[in-house]
């Protein structure tokens, strides 16, 4: 059986994959995987999504830089998603986000409202080129 036959896939041929940051235990983003994408960070030792927007194989940094080594892929006791445990690079402090905050969870339900907790490291303008 190929490894990748163990993995529930969703209808769509997806899995949820969370990353994680090896060093911190930071929780950096979620996002999606279809069966090359998972082969590929195995085969890479780098992180590669897909983009459910785009409809196509998304290699984190591809257009920002900011690449996501992978250090290690496990996979929950059902078989339906992944966790990849990471070093983000590209920045210093480390930037995950599109909207250039170190993780994509920067937001906290606070008061009755969601409050913005992590600061901007980088303007997303000057990180994206298209």
């Amino acid at each position: 059986m190929d490894w990748l036959d163990e993995v529930k896939w969703d209808a769509q041929g997806l899995v949820p994959v969370i990353a994680q940051e090896a060093a911190t235990g930071d929780v950096l983003m979620f996002a999606w995987m279809d069966r090359e994408a998972l082969r590929r960070t195995a085969e890479l030792g780098r992180a590669v999504y897909f983009s459910r927007s785009r409809g196509k194989l998304w290699f984190k940094g591809e257009e920002s830089g900011h690449v996501q080594q992978v250090h290690e892929i496990r996979m929950d006791c059902d078989n339906d998603v992944l966790l990849l445990k990471v070093t983000q690079h590209g920045h210093d402090p480390s930037i995950a986000c599109h909207t250039g905050r170190h993780s994509c969870f920067f937001q906290v339900w606070r008061d009755g409202a969601w409050k913005s907790v992590e600061p901007v490291l980088k303007d997303p303008s000057t990180i994206y080129t298209s």
